[in-house]
């Protein structure tokens, strides 16, 4: 988990849940239900996005890895020289 979450996320994650389940016990499991229960959905949301942008983007790395090889294998050379954007 560590390696797609940092520990401030993590920490989030925890203190979303802790607080979702205080307010089911202050405010009682019927009152305001459904609100509490949709703030939680949103940040389980939010949380599933981050989670599926750090896998997408070590993909996109991986891929762009990929290509620089077959380029590498394509001229010839042992390195391609770096782009100074």
């Amino acid at each position: 988990m560590r390696k797609y979450f940092d520990p401030w996320s993590i920490a989030i994650i925890a203190l979303t849940l802790v607080l979702f389940v205080v307010a089911l016990f202050v405010k009682g499991v019927q009152h305001d239900l459904l609100l509490e229960t949709g703030v939680f959905l949103v940040s389980v949301k939010l949380i599933l996005m981050s989670y599926k942008s750090t896998v997408l983007g070590r993909d996109v790395v991986h891929r762009l890895d990929q290509i620089n090889d077959l380029l590498r294998v394509m001229q010839g050379s042992p390195q391609l020289p770096e782009s100074g954007d």
